[in-house]
């Protein structure tokens, strides 16, 4: 009686340790493409036009970022406009999300359209030093990416990505996340 008790207890964490190493997912819950974290917080990004970006001025807040040219293609404002409608979705959480624009070219973009998505940073690069670093399939204007409040590099979205399940996945990042606290420098 004594063994089968013992037994009793012990299976869950035996199945456990099983299933951690011998089972692999055959699928996940995001819709994003996860990275392998690349850490930016170090990352400084010459500017065109003034001061340097530096990727640790997002500390403590989610961000999405996106390489385009400033004459911005009609797939370069669906990213716009993604990345501004996704940020609105998240409600009360909308102001832990930034939103990147990294301009490849230097030049300014149309009045206009920084209008229309005023509180986008711009950040007019000076060379393309930073955007060789981000993993592409074909080309890093094809994707959003996502950089944690860590200031990671962790998440993409593929080219003509679906709303729904990008505002779903960003959800979930904004609820996992809601309670961390940060600690270090």
């Amino acid at each position: 009686m004594l063994l089968l008790l013992g037994a009793i207890s012990l299976a869950p964490f035996v199945g456990s340790l099983l299933l951690y190493y011998f089972w692999k997912p055959q699928s996940f819950t995001n819709y994003g493409e996860l990275l392998p974290v690349t850490p930016l917080a170090d990352v400084v990004v010459k500017a065109q036009d003034g001061p340097a970006f530096r990727f640790s001025e997002l500390r403590g807040k989610w961000a999405f970022l996106m390489v385009d040219a400033a004459a911005c293609d009609d797939y370069c404002k669906s990213k716009l406009y993604l990345m501004r409608q996704i940020r609105l979705t998240q409600g009360k959480d909308q102001e832990r999300i930034e939103r990147l624009w990294m301009i490849t070219d230097g030049k300014p973009p149309p009045p206009e359209l920084a209008a229309q998505y005023a509180g986008t940073r711009e950040i007019r690069m000076q060379g393309d030093g930073f955007v060789r670093t981000l993993p592409a399939v074909a080309s890093v204007s094809d994707h959003v990416y996502v950089i944690d409040p860590f200031g990671n590099l962790m998440m993409r979205f593929p080219r003509d990505a679906d709303p729904q399940r990008v505002k779903k996945d960003i959800g979930k990042l904004m609820k996992a996340s809601s309670g961390w606290v940060q600690t270090g420098k």
